[in-house]
């Protein structure tokens, strides 16, 4: 699947030193099924999309107990073009150390971080039949303006 969080903060530090960031987990939108590692636009119908959300806000995320996921740094590490940020990850009401590489393109700050879902006692979200999976492994991609 291929969501979107669509309320959220994210706190850089002037000097780079430090991050901070708050996602409302009952604050996200399924955009479409992934199949392959690609887009696969028109699988899901919008009826579809509503029941998975419903399904991940309960039974997924849990946002109506853990209504926030957050990180926050611990270190930060410049290395030549990237940087390394390492912190906590709550989610799901669990928190876990995570490390990211974060890159600049363009006029922005990107990173792909994989997270393994049973780490945050997740167990991985099945619908319609058992037809449409996620894996136990999830990428999350960020993207901040520099500015």
């Amino acid at each position: 699947l291929k969501m979107r969080v669509d309320d959220f903060s994210i706190d850089v530090a002037d000097d780079l030193s430090s991050v901070k960031a708050t996602f409302q987990a009952n604050r996200i939108s399924v955009l479409t099924a992934m199949k392959d590692g690609r887009d696969d636009y028109g699988t899901l119908s919008d009826g579809d999309k509503k029941k998975i959300l419903g399904n991940i806000a309960d039974d997924v995320l849990n946002s109506r107990r853990h209504p926030t996921i957050t990180f926050e740094s611990s270190s930060v590490r410049e290395q030549g073009s990237t940087r390394t940020v390492s912190g906590n990850l709550t989610l799901n009401g669990q928190t876990r150390s995570v490390s990211a590489t974060i890159r600049e393109e363009g006029a922005n700050w990107v990173t792909d971080v994989t997270l393994q879902q049973p780490d945050f006692g997740i167990k991985p979200y099945k619908a319609l039949g058992g037809a449409l999976k996620v894996k136990p492994e999830v990428r999350v991609s960020v993207r901040v303006p520099k500015s």
